[in-house]
């Protein structure tokens, strides 16, 4: 389990494959709300947590590349709403 302490403001997220997909703005319960600057339609929207494979430097990497990072965006912080599936290790 990922410790939402150590998600910082300003922190780059990365896809596996390393490639950017957005900016940290906050924590908000179990989900990243991204910067709405990053966005192609001027809008935050959010990541799970459990999504996230590392965090180190200020650079936060997630389970699955960057397309199917994309595709887990919600417009909103509610469980149940992915927008795509994903596998996290334990």
């Amino acid at each position: 389990m990922t410790d939402k302490s150590l998600i910082k403001e300003h922190a780059e997220i990365v896809g596996s494959c390393g490639n950017h997909v957005g900016t940290v703005d906050g924590v908000e319960g179990d989900f990243i709300k991204l910067s709405k600057n990053d966005s192609a339609d001027g809008k935050h929207h959010y990541l799970p947590v459990a999504a996230i494979a590392d965090i180190q430097g200020g650079k936060i990497t997630m389970v699955v590349n960057r397309t199917a990072t994309l595709s887990m965006l919600q417009d909103t912080p509610e469980p149940g709403e992915l927008g795509g599936n994903f596998v996290t290790s334990s």
